[in-house]
């Protein structure tokens, strides 16, 4: 049997980071590749392949908010070549990660991984042993308990199409639809034929509810149509396509339905319980330095039960990589921290957030001041025709940011700017001092406007 000093599973961005920050550290490293292709979720199905429509859906967004304003006519979309753009990108991952890793000195191989002990594995028909072994399998698409779900695609599937039919539902309010509705609307599906439908009573309950109010709202005026508490009970293929039934009694006839519902964590049939593995549905239980229950096992990534992002992913496999170092010679390690974990919806408007929501800090007692706006008129809104801009920014009793929410153009660099000064401490002055000299007038320059209120 071959040993290691680490075995990694998967190489998704999460796997490759720990892969490639142990081998560099001198330990030798195998990789275990469950699926046919090398390269994870993020790069070929998630992160980067979706910001290809997005870019596109983005830009026809911004001209058609720019009629009347210097633009006379909004562009015309083709999904087909935005797909063959992603596609461009996407079909070399596979063969390229794959001799990467092996170019790197990493042994690679292909197959099911298995566990057949606390520091054994199957690696497809082959057993090799790990002093240290860590898990980052990722996550798949939920399953849904719907008759004829078999009838739906999944997130995966939706940017692979060829064609965008003009009549789509979406199964599940959270991040999947929301996005993907928004690149519908802006390329091609026909507006109020494009529904998301939500079970619960409201739809992407991480974020602040006053920014999601106004989501909605954008998502609307772009022909989307959402339906809360609204529970799919069949979906049945017709002749032209399919038709959605609720519990409710009301039903859609679509030409397209996704599960969007999320992903779980990709755990299956990993014989974890011979791995001395604690897990549940949410993932497999790690501590702050990403170990599991099982001593020299550590997991990483969506297939944990943490917050699932792909820049978390890499942070937890690097915290993971220190942890093991730390053990094998001493070196200095530092515990993950969730505290400060920004994230964005890519829809048009982006919404965003980082840090706690104003419901989080009512829970939790915490006294707290805000400014607020939901219906931005700022000229750096009117001129570019956004009628749903909104921002939440709330402070804690020490002067000092305990949540930032933002819906606008440029969601991405407000939510960053805010993380960056939370990891820093720094107070509302701080930040307010530190924009009097921001490009102006821009989005950014808009923080004087939004801290003034809270200075003191």
């Amino acid at each position: 049997m071959k040993t290691y000093d680490v075995i990694v599973i998967g190489t998704g961005t999460a796997g490759q980071t720990a892969a490639f920050g142990l081998c560099d550290s001198d330990l030798t490293v195998a990789v275990i590749e469950q699926s046919g292709e090398p390269g994870g979720t993020c790069a070929l199905h998630g992160c980067q392949p979706k910001k290809y429509f997005y870019e596109a859906a983005e830009a026809v967004a911004r001209c058609s908010h720019l009629k009347g304003r210097g633009i006379t006519k909004a562009p015309r979309a083709s999904w087909q070549d935005v797909l063959i753009a992603k596609n461009k990108f996407t079909k070399d991952i596979p063969e390229t990660t794959a001799d990467k890793l092996k170019n790197s000195g990493i042994d690679y191989y292909g197959g099911k991984a298995r566990f057949t002990g606390p520091s054994t594995l199957m690696a497809g028909e082959e057993e090799i042993r790990g002093r240290f072994i860590v898990i980052a399998t990722g996550a798949e698409p939920v399953q849904l308990p719907v008759k004829g779900a078999q009838q739906m695609i999944t997130s995966n599937d939706f940017l692979a199409l060829q064609d965008l039919p003009r009549r789509i539902a979406f199964v599940g309010g959270g991040f999947i639809s929301f996005e993907f509705a928004h690149f519908a609307a802006r390329l091609g599906s026909r507006p109020g034929d494009i529904h998301i439908l939500e079970a619960q009573k409201q739809v992407l309950n991480p974020f602040d509810s006053g920014m999601v109010q106004q989501l909605v709202a954008a998502s609307k005026a772009e022909g989307i149509v959402i339906h809360t508490e609204a529970e799919t009970r069949e979906v049945e293929k017709k002749a032209d396509g399919f038709r959605v039934s609720l519990e409710s009694g009301e039903n859609f006839e679509v030409d397209l339905v996704v599960n969007a519902a999320g992903r779980q964590p990709s755990i299956k049939h990993m014989n974890l319980e011979a791995g001395n593995i604690e897990y549940s549905k949410a993932g497999i239980t790690v501590d702050n330095g990403m170990k599991t229950s099982s001593p020299g096992v550590f997991a990483v990534g969506d297939c944990t039960d943490s917050v699932k992002l792909a820049r978390v992913a890499d942070m937890e496999a690097k915290t993971a990589v220190d942890a093991i170092l730390n053990q094998v010679n001493g070196s200095k390690f530092s515990p993950m921290d969730y505290r400060v974990v920004p994230a964005v919806l890519f829809t048009y408007p982006q919404l965003g957030m980082v840090g706690k929501t104003e419901d989080d800090l009512k829970q939790e007692q915490i006294p707290y001041r805000k400014s607020a706006d939901t219906e931005l008129n700022w000229p750096t809104y009117r001129r570019i025709g956004l009628r749903h801009g909104a921002y939440t920014i709330l402070v804690g009793e020490d002067d000092r940011i305990l949540g930032a929410h933002f819906l606008c153009d440029s969601t991405t660099g407000l939510v960053n700017t805010f993380a960056q000064a939370m990891r820093a401490g720094a107070t509302v002055r701080d930040i307010y001092e530190n924009h009097i000299l921001a490009p102006y007038p821009s989005r950014e320059s808009d923080i004087l406007y939004m801290l003034s209120s809270l200075m003191k």
